[in-house]
């Protein structure tokens, strides 16, 4: 029987890379994998489990419950939206949730921060950080061309919240030799 399991922690291409090969190991019928979600034809309560034990095993979890599934479903896109540089300033964080997950933005709001105990703007604003970190680390952009790409209104908004989220400036973080960026299946 095909079945969509809903997964928590996947943040990029390696996690479904990891649970598509694992799977296929376990001759699981794997029909799709993608961010946060493993659709497979299973027949069998032993493959089931067999599903449960590779997802747990690489430090995922499978999510029941339909506020959970919303939560990590918000969660996918605004990471997925920090993969296409620059961010497009045209539409509202709160207009691109609610088509994408097709519910009303203030339900998706509240379950959000009910469950995450941090809004939805406040955590979009910690994955700009760290993508910020990212393209800070590798060393080809200057400040101003990342707060651009980032849809920062200026390079002064960006410091500011780089500042308040990681209690150092944009140019102490570059100068470091060690790169302090958080796991994005971490950020809360």
């Amino acid at each position: 029987m095909k079945t969509t399991l809903y997964i928590k922690n996947m943040v990029c291409d390696r996690c479904i890379k990891v649970l598509k090969n694992e799977l296929k190991d376990e001759s699981i019928k794997v029909l799709d994998v993608k961010l946060g979600e493993i659709t497979a034809d299973i027949q069998t309560n032993k493959e089931k489990k067999t599903i449960r034990k590779v997802v747990e095993s690489n430090g995922f979890y499978i999510i029941d419950g339909e506020n959970f599934k919303l939560v990590e479903q918000t969660k996918l896109i605004l990471i997925n939206l920090l993969k296409k540089l620059p961010l497009a300033g045209n539409e509202k964080l709160s207009e691109i949730l609610s088509k994408e997950i097709h519910h009303d933005y203030f339900k998706i709001s509240k379950i959000f921060s009910y469950n995450e105990k941090i809004t939805i703007e406040k955590y979009f604003i910690k994955l700009k950080i760290e993508k910020a970190k990212e393209l800070i680390h590798y060393k080809e952009l200057n400040f101003t061309e990342i707060s651009q790409l980032l849809n920062y209104s200026n390079l002064t908004h960006l410091s500011n919240q780089f500042k308040t989220e990681t209690g150092m400036s944009l140019t102490e973080y570059k100068t470091m030799e060690k790169n302090f960026r958080s796991s994005l299946d971490q950020i809360i």
